[in-house]
This record gives structure tokens, sequence and C-alpha cells, in this order.
């Protein structure tokens, strides 16, 4: 049966019409979905008996299950969710000053094997649906009763690799009649698949692009990054230019620091050089340590070291806050469990 989420709304129209009803009957339905957001179609008691009855007969809603919840000592919440086949994936929300920021699941694993990441070691089982992605968001929000303004193509999975469903995702949560969530609020991450970057550049959607970069040599990001080997960085930094230029949308390099391995000054002089004059911001992570992880965390007074020989050569750096890190819920940590 088709998961109801899975439509932007233009989309929407074109099933309602499918089946029988009139055009108009998708926009109260995308109100009820995004705005109410009813779990049943039963719930729609402005829509016919008849109309939510081949709701019924024809979609499913996917609401997700919450097979377990762990609060961190600083607030942020990781969501472990039953996607309904038998696989489950992680989902954070983070509370900050400006309101709460979620950190979504693109896939069910991840192909790219990064290094650093919790993910790599899992197998990837299949891309989220589109409706899979925002029903995190609606889970999340129906869970807690708040409304989530920021949401970040940051969890399990290569957004960029899983395209036209987060594609169109982005425009569920973008739409005015529906979650209203500005595509400026809305991050998408990659670990650099250079002709998807492309793909993006023309989409003509204004959301900001991470670009996890993370070294400054083709041999150390490689050996952090396999997919480095198939899109070394002069032809990622070469796709970001192209992204800047399309867009003029400041683009954030994300650059998590491994004590002896990226975290010098020689390293620093190396990321200046090739970032110099880009419209850019570089975000500095403290690696988070994973199981059977080969990288540690560098030291605070490197990390700031970093950050300060950038900030004094004109690269604006910050030092991310580190959210979550006591549940596995920080960057890098998340990975799917299993449901037995």
């Amino acid at each position: 049966m088709k998961n109801i989420k899975d439509y932007n709304l233009e989309e929407l129209k074109q099933e309602i019409e499918n089946i029988g009803e009139k055009k108009f009957r998708a926009e109260q339905i995308f109100k009820w979905l995004y705005q109410e957001k009813v779990k049943s179609f039963d719930e729609m008691t402005n829509l016919s008996l008849e109309l939510r009855d081949k709701l019924k007969e024809n979609y499913t809603m996917c609401n997700f299950k919450i097979l377990k919840k762990q609060e961190s000592k600083d607030g942020t919440i990781k969501y472990l969710f039953d996607v309904l086949d038998g696989n489950a994936i992680e989902t954070v929300l983070m509370s900050y000053h400006h309101g709460y920021s979620i950190c979504v699941s693109s896939q069910i694993g991840c192909k790219m094997g990064c290094k650093f990441c919790a993910s790599t070691g899992i197998n990837f089982i299949r891309n989220l649906s589109s409706g899979e992605i925002v029903e995190q968001i609606l889970a999340v929000e129906q869970d807690k009763k708040v409304r989530i303004s920021n949401v970040v193509f940051m969890g399990i999975g290569e957004p960029l690799d899983n395209y036209d469903n987060v594609i169109n995702a982005i425009h569920i949560l973008n739409n005015q009649k529906g979650l209203s969530i500005g595509a400026r609020h809305i991050s998408i991450s990659t670990s650099g698949l250079v002709p998807k970057i492309y793909e993006l550049a023309k989409e003509n959607i204004p959301c900001t692009l991470s670009i996890s970069l993370h070294a400054t040599t083709n041999k150390k990001r490689s050996e952090m990054m396999p997919v480095n080997n198939s899109y070394p960085i002069e032809e990622l930094i070469k796709a970001c230019k192209f992204y800047l230029e399309k867009t003029n949308r400041r683009i954030s390099f994300e650059y998590a620091l491994a004590k002896d391995n990226n975290d010098n000054i020689e390293d620093a002089k190396g990321l200046i050089k090739l970032l110099k004059g880009m419209l850019c911001h570089v975000n500095l992570i403290p690696i988070n340590k994973i199981e059977n992880g080969k990288f540690t965390k560098s030291s605070n007074e490197n990390i700031i070291k970093f950050r300060d020989f950038l900030n004094d050569n004109g690269i604006v750096a910050t030092i991310r806050r580190e959210l979550g890190s006591d549940i596995d819920a920080a960057c890098g940590q998340l990975r799917r469990k299993n449901l037995n």
C-alpha cells in the first residue's frame, strides 16, 4: 500500500484525482497531515466518509513506532524508530535558544564507509522514502508537543545518495500549506558526491549545503573517507565553487578534528589554501569516539588553536557545540540498532 506522506502537494493532487476526487481535497488532506498532524484518516473530519474509506483502501499513513527514547543531560533526545518493515533508524532532537532542530536519517544503513562514523559498522539496507523522512519530524513533534524549526540531514545515510527522495521531502517540509519549514532552515550534509552537488546547485532550493571535508590532502582524506577515491578533493572543491556561483549560498565545511591526524597547524594552512576566496564557514567538530574506531578526539587546546589560526587568516571557523555525546547522539555516533 502507498504511503500518503510520500507525495508533495502537486503529486497528491494527481493522486486524489486518480481515485475520482476533486483536486482541492488534496490541500485539505495535506493540512490534516502536516498542520493538524493527525495519525489516522478517520480524524480528517471535513472529508466525507466515502473519501476517508477510499484513502484507507489505497494509502497508509506510515506512523512510526518509538522503540526507544534516550535523553541526554543537555536535553538532547535520541529516538529509535521502527520503520514498520523490521528495520529501525535513529533521529535526534536538539534544543537551542532559537528553537528546536532535528537531525534526520535518509537511509537505513550507509554505503560511504567513513572511518570515524558509527554508521560504517552497519550494512546498507535501503533508502528511506520521502514520507519516511518527513515522518521522523512528525513523530518527534507529536511526541514532544513542540514545533521543529530547523532540519539537518546529518543522520544515518548519505542524503545525496538518496537524492530524489531527499529533494521531494524538502519540498514537502518547505510547503507553506504543510510544515512550512523555510529552506534556509534546512541543511543537507554530504560526504562529497560530486555529480549530485552539481544537480543540487540547479534545484534552486535555498537550503544550506554542508560538506564533510575532514582533511586537506587526498591521501589523508581517502584514509578517513573512501568516497574521496571516487571524487578527490580537487573535484569536490570545483563542484563547491559551481554551487556557490549558482546559488550564492554560503557553504559549511565540516572538519572533524582527530588527534595526531588532521589537527595540526600544517593542516590548518592546507585548509586556508583550499578555501581561500570562497563564501564559506568551517564547522570544527571534536571527533567523537566510536566503537572500534581508530580516531580519537583532539585536545581542547589544539581545537582552539586550530580555530583561532583559521580565523586569524580570513577563514570563519567555529567549534560545534557537542550535544548528546553521553547517549551516543553526537556527530558520527548514530547507528541503526537491531530490533531483536
